[in-house]
């Protein structure tokens, strides 16, 4: 699915449809993973990126899934792959691709995320401070009150009102 992303950015930008300048990829949940994979496996396609939610270590989702998924977790392993095969965990995971992430990135995350835990945010931040990347209170959104994904009114209105500014700065 992510070599169809990339396929249709670089159609459209071949097409004369979409600015090669102004591509920024968005996603939450699975397409917080996709706009991860995106900045770091395809770091030349994106001029930004905004991760809301999103898987970051593919392992660390087969490890703190909710109670609620063991009875999927074969069809996952299925799906997704084997957690138990390290090199393939770590190969799929952007979490371990941070270096090269050339894009500025917005990461928003919900701490009481049951599905996506707040450790994929924080250790992706932690990842980027270690390249001596900081981000900025607009870039970093971590809700203690929410979970996957933003409920509380409020809570939307500054995420969103932060997401236009940060798109109106990465895009000019």
């Amino acid at each position: 699915m992510q070599n169809d992303l990339t396929d249709a950015v670089n159609y459209l930008v071949k097409e004369g449809i979409a600015d090669p300048d102004k591509v920024c990829i968005y996603g939450a949940s699975y397409g917080g993973y996709a706009t991860m994979a995106g900045l770091t496996f395809t770091p030349d396609v994106y001029k930004c990126g905004i991760n809301y939610v999103g898987v970051t270590d593919v392992a660390l989702l087969f490890e703190s899934m909710p109670k609620h998924w063991e009875p999927q977790k074969e069809l996952m392993k299925t799906r997704i792959g084997d957690p138990d095969d390290e090199a393939l965990m770590k190969r799929m995971s952007p979490l371990a691709h941070v270096d090269k992430i050339k894009a500025p990135l917005m990461i928003v995350q919900g701490a009481r995320d049951p599905r996506v835990v707040k450790k994929h945010a924080t250790d992706l931040r932690d990842a980027l401070e270690d390249r001596g990347i900081e981000l900025s209170d607009d870039e970093w959104i971590m809700k203690k009150n929410e979970g996957h994904g933003f409920r509380k009114e409020e809570n939307r209105l500054e995420l969103y009102t932060k997401i236009e500014k940060f798109l109106e700065k990465h895009l000019k």
